[in-house]
């Protein structure tokens, strides 16, 4: 098969790779009919993080079933599935609270299993990790591009907002503009919140964000303000209680607690990056503010979500502003490195 692997800093090329087989009775084979880019794929691409050099890549697939061992259940060979970007039992201590990203049977989708930019993955756990589309969407391609985000970026900006605490009649600020951040919009909208600042650096995303429920938006870098928390406090009238930090730097995450009311909360899933030096926490210890989140579990949100895409009330397939082949994915890491796209779909 084909597929996309990494081979170093703005190097992803797309080769021939063997194509994965089902090892274990629990395994499905997916023929890959889309899939993405993330905004973590290109911290290593960016040589930012490391990363096994080559290395197949991906970890957002959604596709066919082809396969099944003999003790799948849950999916069989023509079911249209997505799966999140993590492998998970749906049995072990962790997988039963809720937190599927802490599976002591979790894997991922890179070496042996595809790698989800590819043609093919293999899913271990199957019934504990694929989420099978209803026949009457399988075919339907827009419902389809509005569930492959709940691989990854819908569930993590779910995951934002839940770890904030936003609720109906809430006040919230989203610090990102990135595809994670957007969709914290669109799920603190979603769990109730009647007021929404979208902080960001980029003036289109943030009209997106508006489109996606923001009421209100703070640009800064070049050409906004100077101090985005000092304005987010002047708008909230002394801070929200409610943040989700989306981005993961160390700029971020002191926007985030500079934004928060005292006694509030920041949800954040953003992955650390820059923070070589350590983050002050004496502005969370000083004004009592409560940091809540981690890697999301998005399989614990998947149904729930999933329903509302299908219900037609979640849409958040408008951060995909760019659409490429699997032959042509080099051209989607450019255009993301290079902010001239959201997030990229790739259809192998």
């Amino acid at each position: 098969m084909r597929a996309a692997i990494y081979h170093g800093e703005r190097d992803v090329r797309v080769e021939d790779v063997d194509r994965p087989e089902i090892e274990h009775p629990g395994d499905a084979l997916v023929r890959v009919t889309h899939t993405a880019i993330c905004g973590s794929d290109l911290w290593p691409y960016r040589g930012q993080s490391d990363r096994d050099t080559p290395s197949r890549i991906g970890h957002e697939p959604m596709g066919i079933v082809e396969e099944v061992g003999d003790d799948v259940r849950s999916v069989q060979p023509g079911d249209r599935v997505f799966a999140p970007f993590v492998v998970s039992c749906g049995e072990c201590e962790f997988c039963r609270r809720g937190l599927h990203t802490s599976c002591v049977n979790g894997d991922g989708w890179g070496g042996d299993n595809g790698g989800a930019q590819g043609e093919y993955v293999r899913a271990p756990h199957a019934d504990g990790t694929l989420v099978r589309i209803p026949d009457r969407y399988a075919d339907d391609e827009d419902a389809l591009q509005a569930a492959l985000p709940l691989t990854d970026v819908m569930g993590t900006g779910h995951h934002a907002a839940v770890s904030a605490g936003v609720e109906a009649g809430d006040t919230c600020v989203v610090v990102g503009d990135g595809a994670v951040g957007l969709c914290g919009v669109l799920a603190a909208r979603r769990l109730g919140a009647s007021r929404i600042v979208a902080v960001g650096h980029h003036a289109d995303r943030l009209d997106l964000a508006e489109e996606f429920g923001a009421t209100d938006t703070v640009l800064g870098g070049e050409g906004g303000v100077d101090d985005e928390a000092e304005r987010v406090r002047e708008l909230t009238h002394g801070g929200a209680e409610h943040v989700l930090e989306c981005v993961g730097a160390a700029g971020a995450m002191e926007t985030a607690v500079g934004a928060a009311r005292p006694g509030g909360t920041v949800g954040y899933v953003g992955v650390p990056h820059g923070m070589g030096d350590g983050l002050d926490l004496f502005p969370f210890f000083g004004d009592n503010v409560t940091l809540s989140g981690g890697v999301a579990p998005v399989r614990a949100y998947a149904d729930e979500l999933l329903a509302d895409v299908l219900g037609g009330t979640l849409d958040p397939s408008p951060i995909f502003t760019k659409t490429v082949s699997l032959a042509d994915i080099a051209e989607g890491y450019r255009a993301m490195d290079e902010r001239e796209a959201i997030k990229v779909l790739v259809e192998p």
